[in-house]
């Protein structure tokens, strides 16, 4: 099976190494994940916000053990490090704050039964790159989770800590089994996975 490794680049070292998960392994997580969208599409948002506070306060109590993280494996400045997390906990709480009223229904003209109304998609894939770790894949989860989607995470290989690391913060803050996803694997069977109809966006 193939390795994916994370190298220290200030020194080179050999930080970890993650067995990348089997054709098996995705097909159940992407499976979790439609289950959790259709299990929690009609969730309130009051609920979901109290779980994305909840992430938020995580983020801020291990500030410092999540910024070593991104340190060790893709080299940020442990300042910058730390400032990317308070970032990350700010942006979960502006979400649990106003995502209720960004996904209210919106009037058409003068007609009160003409109107857009926004819904959830579904499981929502992310492909990040490796130079904001937790930065870019919050910036997709907070408000993707808030409006009732779930959200499958493909990592850049070289920072699979901060991977499973997003995963079990998310878990721990009360979100449901499948509604943040992370798939270790490389590049080469994401072709697949983008293509399969449970994947919404």
């Amino acid at each position: 099976m193939n390795i994916l490794k994370t190298i220290n680049p200030a020194n080179g070292d050999l930080i970890s190494e993650h067995e990348q998960h089997s054709d098996a392994e995705i097909e159940a997580a992407l499976a979790r994940s439609a289950r959790a969208f259709q299990a929690g599409r009609s969730q309130s948002f009051d609920d979901r916000a109290a779980r994305m506070r909840s992430v938020a306060d995580v983020l801020e109590n291990r500030k410092d053990k999540y910024a070593h993280l991104m340190t060790v494996e893709m080299g940020k400045p442990i300042s910058q490090a730390r400032a990317e997390v308070e970032k990350c906990a700010m942006i979960c709480r502006h979400y649990a704050q106003h995502a209720e009223a960004l996904m209210a229904d919106e009037s058409v003209g003068d007609d009160p039964k003409r109107y857009v109304r926004h819904l959830p998609l579904g499981p929502v894939l992310a492909v990040m790159p490796w130079n904001f770790p937790f930065w870019q894949v919050i910036r997709f989860a907070a408000p993707n989770l808030m409006a009732g989607n779930t959200a499958v995470l493909k990592h850049a290989s070289n920072v699979t800590g901060c991977a499973l690391a997003l995963g079990d913060l998310f878990h721990e803050a009360g979100f449901a089994d499948g509604t943040f996803e992370v798939l270790k694997t490389g590049s080469d069977r994401i072709g697949k996975i983008i293509r399969d109809d449970r994947i919404r966006a």
